[in-house]
């Protein structure tokens, strides 16, 4: 087997079907540690993606007032044990420009790999981008990933990221997105994330509403089993009228896991609001006992409440 068939294999863990690589209807780059293994373009979009031996550099860019209608694949990981892999991109959506994409990073067999990426995006007036970005690292705990990127939106523009880690184990984990939000900009950032046994996690998101009337949202799931430990810190700033802001936070902890929230606010306009909630607690009693009653065990109880919490 290929290191290509070996990440297609994978890719259903992210809920993504193989097939998707083979239409030629849709962009796509697929690319083992510093090698790409697969890429496709549609007209509208440059994808200009260079090898190095310690990184994979390059730019996606969609055009001015382009609406690309299938979903950009980014299929990043390793298929063996040990490794490292680096991307280093620039993302830019053009002034009136519309785009989704569907970013896969698949380590199944980690047992001492690192997947580092530092991103740029940037969001042009009017412009519209929706992230959903799927990881799997395999059951064996062995994977250290460190996503940083930083997010311009435009005048106007809007920006959905989502962030899963949801089936096999987490490693260590640290990320740290940036994101500014300029007059009458939305941001909204999910994450949701399953840890287990000594699983780490470090996760910071920072919205910096700059313009009048911009949004901004940080919402965050996290569930921890066995001895995980999580440290979510969701930060935003209102630096102008009529800016909105709000940070939500749920953390549930089962087994000897600990974590902690850190929401921060803070306000430069008397016109201005933000507002957050941080929860962290363990499965609900109530609920537990009437899942059991119907005849559900503990086990599978416990399962359906935290697939409901991360839904």
């Amino acid at each position: 087997m290929s290191d290509l068939d070996d990440l297609r294999r994978t890719l259903p863990m992210v809920g993504a079907e193989p097939s998707i690589l083979d239409d030629t209807s849709i962009a796509h780059v697929v690319a083992h540690g510093h090698h790409i293994l697969s890429r496709r373009t549609v007209p509208g979009l440059r994808v200009e993606m260079e090898e190095t031996p310690d990184a994979i550099v390059g730019k996606l860019i969609v055009e001015a007032g382009v609406q690309i209608a299938q979903p950009i694949h980014m299929c990043f990981g390793l298929a063996h044990p040990t490794g490292v892999q680096q991307i280093t991109i620039d993302v830019q959506i053009c002034e009136g420009a519309q785009a989704r994409v569907l970013s896969h990073c698949l380590f199944p067999l980690a047992q001492a790999a690192e997947h580092r990426m530092q991103a740029v995006v940037e969001i042009g007036p009017g412009a519209s981008l929706i992230y959903t970005e799927g990881h799997y690292h395999g059951p064996h705990g062995g994977m250290q990933v460190l996503p940083h990127a930083t997010v311009k939106i435009g005048k106007g523009a809007r920006y959905f990221s989502e962030f899963s880690l949801l089936s096999g184990s987490v490693g260590n984990l640290d990320i740290d997105y940036l994101v500014e939000v300029e007059k009458d900009g939305i941001a909204e950032l999910t994450a949701k994330i399953f840890a287990h046994k000594t699983d780490r996690i470090a996760l910071k998101e920072t919205v910096v509403l700059r313009g009048e009337r911009s949004r901004g949202l940080i919402k965050t799931r996290v569930v921890l089993d066995g001895e995980a430990r999580a440290e979510i810190t969701g930060i935003t700033e209102a630096h102008a009228k009529g800016a909105r802001g709000h940070v939500d936070c749920m953390e549930i902890v089962q087994g000897q896991a600990q974590a902690s929230a850190i929401p921060i606010v803070r306000v430069f306009h008397p016109e201005a609001k933000v507002t957050h909630e941080a929860a962290i607690g363990s499965v609900d009693k109530k609920e537990l006992e009437t899942l059991m009653a119907r005849g559900l065990t503990p086990e599978q109880a416990v399962e359906v409440i935290v697939s409901g919490i991360l839904r």
